[in-house]
Parts: structure tokens; sequence; C-alpha cells
């Protein structure tokens, strides 16, 4: 029992961090960049026309509203862990420094699924775009290589996913700052094709579409607001950055609560202008931010929004990979996983082996495997990382009292609780098949703990 909840020093955390084995390259704006990067994708560009037509319908803006005072809970703990402890891993080195290692490395298990299932799922979507975006030009895929094995149009592998997974891959393995220097541009050109939207959109807005509000009752808000959780998924990549960002302690806390406020404000007027535009029961398609504007007529406007949701999702990938390449990263310098994972190439200052194996794993999910039914997991994830960091800041407040942080959540130990349970209320809300499958995978992270982590880890030493 002492093995299982054995719990990494803090002092050695901070200790390994100042070895700067990464390259510490990030600003604050870059920082933020990263955050919206991340957020801002699929949840504005596919997410938010599903989640109207099933779900909430146009009060998906009270999903995204509470969805968003959710996830300001859960960044209150991450804001005080990583100005605390700046180290990579996110949630789970917080989880090995308070709740011990069995808790570390099974959230660090689930995590990795997470992202990669998030990789996979959001180079479905850009894959869906892109071909959209070529049959403008009258560019037609061949349906054989256009979509993975049973989704039903015929497809053997989707080919345009494991095509640009492989060549973000390529780009985050050649370092942090050219990483960096591409998202920025990309999330540029996406916030400015979003205001795009909202400021053609907004003259085309009829109040009677808002008509009912609340189709679906209280319970679809609240099951658009577990949906949408898809869509905050980066806040945890954020935190992966801590032993990349430069003075980490006063620009994490800031990073971290910025993106959420800019993200959440950017879904509440997006999903609003688009129910406003077209009945939410016309929006269960693919590409529901395009079909408004080409209902009004605005097909030239739908055209540039179709080249900003290829570049928006394009940095969702690139951040999702940066974020579990530091999840492995970290979890193999702890020797909870193989060496390999935490070779840190001289002239790159990243995990090289580590990156392409990330690359090439989502790039065979995404491009032979139907997501339909394990997308749900990557937001079962989403909420076990956020419920846990929830439990370790009380643990860290109680253990840790004279820890040092430039940011401290508020009315501990009232909010994160608060934040655990809205958390684990959601989740209730997701499918019985996402729990069978989140048990199932868990169930097997147990046995790759007792079989090789728990013997491997550096604790042991």
């Amino acid at each position: 029992m002492n093995q299982l909840f054995r719990k990494k020093s803090l002092s050695l955390m901070l200790a390994q961090s100042e070895k700067k084995e990464l390259a510490r390259a990030m600003s604050l704006m870059d920082l933020i960049f990263l955050g919206v990067g991340c957020v801002i994708g699929t949840g504005i560009f596919v997410v938010t026309g599903v989640v109207a037509a099933e779900a909430s319908g146009p009060a998906i803006m009270l999903s995204f509203a509470i969805a968003g005072i959710v996830c300001a809970l859960a960044a209150f703990c991450y804001a005080e862990f990583s100005s605390a402890v700046p180290v990579s891993g996110s949630v789970y080195t917080y989880t090995y420094a308070t709740l011990g290692e069995l808790c570390a490395f099974l959230i660090g298990w689930d995590l990795m699924l997470e992202y990669v299932l998030a990789i996979s799922a959001v180079a479905t979507g850009w894959s869906a775009y892109f071909q959209s975006l070529l049959k403008g030009f009258q560019i037609h895929v061949p349906a054989i290589v256009s979509s993975a094995p049973g989704v039903g149009k015929g497809g053997i592998i989707d080919l345009p996913a494991v095509l640009i997974i492989l060549a973000i891959t390529a780009l985050v393995s050649k370092g942090v700052k050219e990483s960096i220097k591409f998202n920025n541009i990309m999330v540029f050109v996406k916030l400015a094709v979003i205001l795009l939207f909202i400021v053609v959109g907004i003259w085309y807005v009829k109040p009677d579409n808002w008509v009912p509000f609340v189709p679906f009752g209280f319970n679809g808000i609240i099951t658009g607001a577990a949906t949408v959780f898809f869509a905050y998924i980066g806040f945890d990549v954020i935190a992966s950055a801590s032993e990349e960002v430069k003075n980490p302690k006063k620009t994490m806390p800031i990073g971290i609560i910025a993106s959420l406020f800019i993200c959440t404000l950017v879904y509440m007027v997006v999903s609003g202008v688009l129910t406003g535009m077209i009945s939410y029961t016309e929006l269960n398609v693919g590409a529901p931010v395009a079909l408004a504007l080409q209902s009004v007529g605005q097909n030239s406007v739908a055209g540039i929004i179709s080249v900003g949701a290829v570049f928006g999702i394009t940095t969702v990938i690139l951040a999702l990979i940066y974020a579990q390449v530091r999840l492995a990263y970290a979890m193999s310098r702890d020797g909870l996983l193989p060496k390999k994972f935490s070779q840190v190439n001289a002239k790159t200052q990243t995990p090289f082996a580590n990156t392409w194996i990330t690359g090439f794993v989502a790039a065979g999910i995404a491009g032979f495997i139907d997501l339909t039914t394990l997308a749900h997991l990557v937001n079962m994830g989403t909420l076990a990382a956020f419920t846990l960091i929830s439990i370790a800041i009380i643990v860290l407040r109680k253990k840790f009292p004279d820890l040092k942080a430039s940011f401290r959540v508020p009315f501990v130990p009232v909010l994160p609780i608060l934040s655990a349970l809205f958390c684990l209320y959601l989740a209730v809300s997701l499918p019985l098949i996402t729990w069978i499958s989140f048990v199932i995978w868990i169930g097997v992270g147990t046995v790759v703990y007792f079989v090789y982590s728990r013997k491997h880890s550096h604790l042991n030493q």
C-alpha cells in the first residue's frame, strides 16, 4: 500500500525542471495562443451545430456558459498548481505530488488515451473540411482514400487525416520555437475568420430562430455542456507547457485564465449568431458555420470560413500532439513508461522519438478507425482530470501550506469541492458506453502499472 500511494517530492520535481532539458522559449502571448489554438477549433466549426441540433437548441449558449464556469473552477486549480510547481506533465505531475503514484499513473494513462483519440478525432474533422474546401475548386478526393472503413462511404483509409497528423508531427519534432511560431500565425488567421463570421452573420440573425430557446429542457442544456467539454481540453494542454515557458510562476496563471475567458466568450457569441441565422434543427451537419452563411446567400464568405476552419483545426492538432508528447515525457522521466519517451534530442530540445511514436499511433487511428463511439472518451478523460486536480489542490494546501504560488484559488476547499462535484455531475450525463469504455481502459492501465510501471518507477531507488 505504501508503494501504491508513494509521492514524488516537490523539491525533486523542481530540481528536474531546473535542468532545462526542454527549451524555455514561450512568452505569455505564445501561451495564450496555444490555449486558444487548442480550445477554439472543432468546438466552433463542428460541435456547435451538432449539439444545438441534438441536445441544447439555441440554449447552446447556456451550455457553453455552464461548461465555461465549470472549467473556470478547474482552471483556478490549474493556475495555482502551475505557478507553484511549473513542471511538465500537468495533472499527472500534480497528482503524483499529492495523491500518490497509482492515482498519478492512472490519470496519466487516461489522458494519454484522451489526447491520442482527440488528435485522431480532430484530424478526421479537418479531413472533412479540407475535402469540402477542395470540392469548391472542383477537386474531388477518391472515396476509397477519403474516409475510414466502417463509416459507410466505401473508404479504406482517411488519407487526408493521416497526412495532416504526420505533417504536424514533423513540425512539432523540430522544436518548440518553430511550432509556436506556426501556431501563432494559424490562430491569428482563425480569430480573424471567426470575427468575419460574427460581423457578417449578425445582420442575418432572426430572433424567431431562438424560439423555442430551450427545446430539449434543462437536461438538454446539461447534456450539451457535457458534450462541449470536448472543446475545453485546451487548459490541460497549457499546463503541459510549464517547463517551456519563460517565467512560468507569473505567466502560467495569466495564460490559463485569459485563454479561458477569451474562448468562452467567443463560443457563446458564435453559437448565438449561428442559431439566430438558421433554425437549430438544420445544424446537424459537419460544417454548420459554412451552412449558415450559405443559407443567407453569403457563399463567398462561407468559402473563406472553410479556409479558416482548416487553419483553425490545424492548430488544435498541433496543441494536442504537443501535450501528449509532454505527458508521456514526464511519465517516462519518472520511470513509469519506457525510457524512449523521455529521450530529448540535443539539437531540437524535443522528445523526438516520443513525438513520432505519438504521430504514427494517432495517424493509424484516424486513418482506419471510425471514431463515433470513442470520441466521447475524450470528454470523460477531461472531466476525470478536472475532478482529480480539484481534489489535489485541497491536499496541496493541507500538506504544503507554505508553498509559494503567484496565484491562489479563493475559498479553498469550497470552490475545489464544487468543481469536482460539477465535473462528476456532467460525467454522469455521458452515455453508458462511454463509462464502460472508460472502466475497461482504466482496468488495462492498472494491469500495466502492476506489470511494468511499479517495478520501474524511479521512486524504487
